[in-house]
This record gives structure tokens, sequence and C-alpha cells, in this order.
């Protein structure tokens, strides 16, 4: 059984279907962290990841120095696409932890500020690597528990909520 083809929208233009066996098949190699060569269809390209969100299925690369943002939809995703129907979910969060070991760089947010889904809440370097971790949820921000400059461990509460 064949699995199922994901949407692939680049830049909120270019739309592509793209299966796990896809991926599996493209010759890449790892220069460094985050640095990637990538020879696909006889041409070469140098590939760099700037920022992951797992829960949006959003990717921004830098490829031979463009900037790109890959969004993918899986078969559910395009099913609700079809039907018109938009998911709104809030969800209300009590603490947001470091996804990753890493060294804060920034914080975003303050004692007592409302938060919406996807708002920065801070940055975190990782692996050479700038990541901002956006809030997962909802809520009144109620204690922040790090400080710019700190270094912290994966699963580190951050920020509790109120």
């Amino acid at each position: 059984m064949s699995e199922q083809p994901y949407l692939a929208t680049v830049n909120g233009q270019l739309d592509f279907s793209l299966t796990p066996d896809d991926a599996r098949t493209l010759d890449l190699t790892r220069d460094a962290a985050g640095h990637y060569h990538l020879l696909w269809e006889g041409r070469s390209y140098r590939a760099e990841v700037l920022q992951v969100d797992p829960v949006a299925k959003s990717f921004t690369l830098r490829i031979n120095g463009n900037p790109y943002t890959v969004e993918l939809a899986d078969r559910y995703d395009q099913l609700i696409s079809r039907l018109g129907l938009e998911l709104e979910v809030h969800v209300k969060i009590s603490e947001i932890k470091a996804p990753m070991p890493g060294l804060v760089l920034d914080i975003q947010v303050e004692e007592g500020q409302e938060i919406l889904l996807g708002d920065p809440v801070l940055i975190l370097e990782a692996m050479k690597m700038e990541n901002v971790l956006q809030s997962p949820g909802e809520g009144r921000v109620g204690e922040v528990l790090v400080k710019k400059g700190q270094a912290v461990d994966k699963g580190q509460v951050l920020v509790r909520m109120a």
C-alpha cells in the first residue's frame, strides 16, 4: 500500500504533491548543523533549515541563498480544505517547555501578558540556529522562569501560565 501524498505549498503559491517515498529518494547529505547539500534531477543545491513548526507542518528553508516557506498538508488537511471547513482550535496551556537544549537569546513576553496560539515567546539558539519558540496555545503569562543568556535543557519549563 502506497503512502498518501502530502500537498506541499511553497511561499503560498507553488503547489505540488510529495510522498514519503519521494523524500527517501533525495540525495541529501548534511554538511553542518542545519546545512545540507542536495542533488535533485541532476542539479546541486545548498539548503539550510531556518525554522521548523511541526504543529503547523511548516518549514522555513534557505536554498541557494533564497528563502522559502514550505507548508505541508496531509490527507486530513486536504479533506478539510476541500470541504471548505476551517479548524480553529483554542488550546489553553499551563506551561511552555524547551523543545531542545539551547541558549535563551531573547524573551519576547512578560508576566501578565496575554498570548495566543503562534505568538512568539522567546528565541532559543540551538546548534548555531536561532529558533523562535511560539506559543502552543493561549493564556496569560504568569511567570517567566528563564533569563536572557541562560542555558536550558530539553523539557525545562521556560514560562508558566497564570
